[in-house]
């Protein structure tokens, strides 16, 4: 997620297909390549069957001539491997005008990047007098029709005569099938191929963060400069190379630069700014990504097969590094303990892949997150029985507490420790006497008795004496610890555990708990651990859904100037996150605003959710997204909304949807029976949930 609109308005300035599309799926010719979530699903067989939607490119070989011509040999299919005509004249959609781009590059010896020879001098129009080279697409070649969908390339570009024979070398071609006459978008694909000229070893191409490492947070999306069919970062690094420069920022595009300084957005100590085509200006200073910065096995996986992944740690550099500490001048040695470094060559010399120390020079230990730290004695708890737990009753709840050697823990080695209760699990409604918090209630567990390591805590609020069906109490705390005392590096670090829940009936039917909408684990693609509430509440979404839930708002922090207050129901909470910047600005409604625990106002109004937001499969499991929703479903407050109370499927609709016509049509879709939006948007109807969400081509799933 990103800060600030200013990447959403420059993103506006591409072509809208662009921003619904990022590829084509590859698939073996006996099965089919759509999915539920493809448009192409749902369109008449017959216009499927002759324009064949999709675009895969193969390439096939390279071969380089005595005088230095590179020629390739490249093939252009459908989904189904029927060949395509490039021009667009023997099959629907033209390829890039009938001229895909193609790309050489090489890595030379003893490095780690490529050099490409298809490059050009660009001369700033914002800075007079500045140019720099930059590695680009072929200029001057020729594409010659050899069989059915099979093409060869001859560059324009010719390879010096001195070239390294034994080096590796990269082709990579890149290109667009136009397919929006016939309500298909426009198919993006790439391809590189790799190979030795001289044969005398197998190629070793850069291959450290795979495409699918990306496309965890940018799902959907993971394609690049408008429509030209870059969509994977075996072609993104051909060009993303130390020589490639910005000349009207003076900034480099050096990929782990590049993505780095991206990434770190907020926390850089001066801003990155690049300017794209037609000037365009992309200030990522304010980008954030949903996640701690040191958490670098997000984009650098281990177990993705990527043959260089730990390549960031066996061999630092002052590009990658300076990437996220951008302050530190390596000429001078500021910011880099007065100590000037001219060259990688002594990086690894004191920055090693791991120490002896957590949080000291070497690559892992320096990207420690305290929350993290092997120090910390941890926490595990459970609850493990509910008594008293009838309608009426004041249920009592035996726990257990230990740290992470199972040595016993007491409540007063927490810095705070509470027990929430709430029900039933079909929507957490149930309304607690004299609280003020709504369909939950929270109380603390600083009494509780016992010892060595087992509690028990009576509840003073009864559960109602009409309450029916499934009822859930949970842990939420945190710890606070000292690490390093007594030296330098002492800090104190706050710190919780993955909440305890306990699900039980108040009378006496089957125990149901609460049904998964999402899952942690989807939203841990992206976030890769939520901490939330000072610590208090860790990676339990069934957790969050119980104080989160259709009748809570933030009306006991809201100031009383700033009312109404703002509903935290977490469908509509979710979707008007996710949304920010993007309902706002189409929408032009008013800021997201909740205010938080302290005060706290946050704005979630210019987050930019890095993934198309429509779709629904990137948080929701199965098709938990479907009408209708389950009849138990609670009417949710929505106090700000144009609906209040409005009915559960309207609510989830409605805060991405929240414009005033939308609403009136899911009042008007709404009696006194419950609303009818399934009729329209059921699974099997015209305008389905899924079917309207689609996008107009399938992702590449690379």
């Amino acid at each position: 997620m990103c800060r600030k609109p200013t990447l959403r308005a420059a993103a506006r300035t591409l072509p809208a297909a662009f921003l619904l599309l990022s590829g084509v799926v590859l698939v073996s010719a006996t099965k089919s390549p759509f999915t539920s979530s493809d448009k192409a699903y749902y369109a008449d067989p017959n216009l499927i069957n002759y324009v064949r939607p999709g675009l895969v490119i193969k390439i096939l070989s390279a071969q380089i001539a005595a005088d230095g011509t590179v020629q390739a040999r490249v093939k252009f299919t459908d989904p189904k491997g029927v060949g395509l005509d490039i021009a667009g004249i023997e099959t629907p959609g033209a390829i890039r005008g009938g001229n895909p781009s193609m790309l050489i590059a090489y890595i030379p010896k003893g490095q780690a990047q490529y050099v490409a020879y298809t490059s050009r001098n660009v001369v700033s129009t914002i800075r007079p007098g500045s140019s720099a080279i930059q590695a680009t697409a072929d200029s001057g070649g020729r594409w010659t029709k050899v069989g059915d969908g099979e093409y060869t390339y001859t560059f324009g570009t010719k390879l010096p005569a001195n070239y390294d024979k034994s080096a590796t070398h990269s082709i990579g071609c890149y290109a667009s099938r136009d397919l929006t006459e016939f309500g298909f978008g426009i198919a993006l694909d790439d391809d590189v191929y790799h190979f030795v000229p001289d044969g005398s070893s197998k190629p070793a191409p850069r291959d450290v963060v795979r495409t699918q490492s990306c496309q965890k947070c940018h799902v959907d999306t993971f394609a690049f400069h408008g429509t030209t069919g870059r969509v994977s970062m075996e072609m993104c690094v051909l060009c993303h190379t130390p020589q490639t420069t910005d000349p009207d920022s003076g900034n480099t595009v050096d990929m782990p630069y590049m993505t780095h300084a991206i990434h770190m957005g907020v926390n850089l100590a001066k801003p990155y700014i690049i300017y794209g085509n037609a000037n365009v200006k992309f200030d990522f200073s304010e980008v954030s990504i949903p996640t701690d910065k040191r958490n670098c096995q997000v984009c650098h996986e281990a177990n993705t097969g990527a043959a260089q992944a730990n390549l960031a740690l066996t061999r630092p550099t002052r590009a990658a590094c300076g990437g996220c500490h951008n302050g530190v001048n390596f000429d001078t040695g500021e910011g880099h303990l007065n100590l000037p470094q001219p060259t990688d060559n002594l990086c690894s010399t004191c920055h090693i892949p791991q120490g002896e120390l957590e949080f000291d020079a070497s690559i892992m230990g320096a990207h420690t997150i305290p929350q993290n730290s092997k120090m910390l004695t941890g926490i595990k708890w459970n609850i493990t029985r509910v008594d008293n737990a009838r309608a009426g009753q004041r249920p009592t709840i035996t726990f257990t507490l230990a740290d992470k050697d199972n040595k016993p823990l007491s409540p007063r080695d927490f810095n705070r420790l509470f027990v929430v209760m709430g029900g039933p699990t079909t929507d957490y409604t149930t309304s607690f006497p004299g609280q003020t918090t709504a369909g939950y209630v929270s109380e603390d567990l600083a009494n509780a008795t016992g010892s060595g390591g087992t509690y028990t805590y009576t509840m003073t609020n009864p559960i109602p004496a009409n309450a029916k069906g499934t009822f859930s109490v949970a842990l939420d705390g945190r710890r606070v610890e000292t690490i390093y005392a007594g030296t330098r590096r002492e800090q104190s670090v706050q710190y919780g555990a993955k909440n305890a829940i306990f699900y039980f009936s108040v009378d006496g039917s089957p125990v149901t708990p609460r049904r998964k909408v999402v899952s942690i684990e989807k939203c841990q693609s992206c976030h890769v651990s939520l901490r939330l509430h000072g610590n208090n509440r860790w990676d339990n979404i069934e957790h969050c859904v119980t104080c989160h839930n259709p009748v809570e708002t933030d009306v006991a922090r809201r100031p009383a100037d700033k009312r109404p207050p703002e509903s935290v129901d977490f469908r509509q909470m979710i979707h008007n996150i996710h949304g920010g910047a993007d309902i706002k600005a189409f929408y032009n409604t008013e800021d997201y605003i909740v205010y938080g625990f302290g005060g706290s106002v946050n704005n979630f109004s210019e987050v930019v959710y890095p993934g198309r937001l429509a779709t629904c499969s990137a948080c929701h499991v199965g098709n938990s997204y479907a009408l209708p929703l389950p009849e138990t479903n609670a009417q949710v407050n929505n106090p700000r909304g144009y609906l209040n109370p409005s009915g559960p499927e309207a609510a989830a609709c409605l805060s991405c949807h929240r414009g005033i016509n939308a609403a009136s049509h899911a009042l008007a879709n709404t009696t006194r029976l419950g609303e009818s939006c399934a009729v329209c948007h059921g699974p099997n109807a015209d305008f389905s949930v899924s079917k309207v969400h689609a996008a107009v081509n399938s992702p590449n799933p690379r």
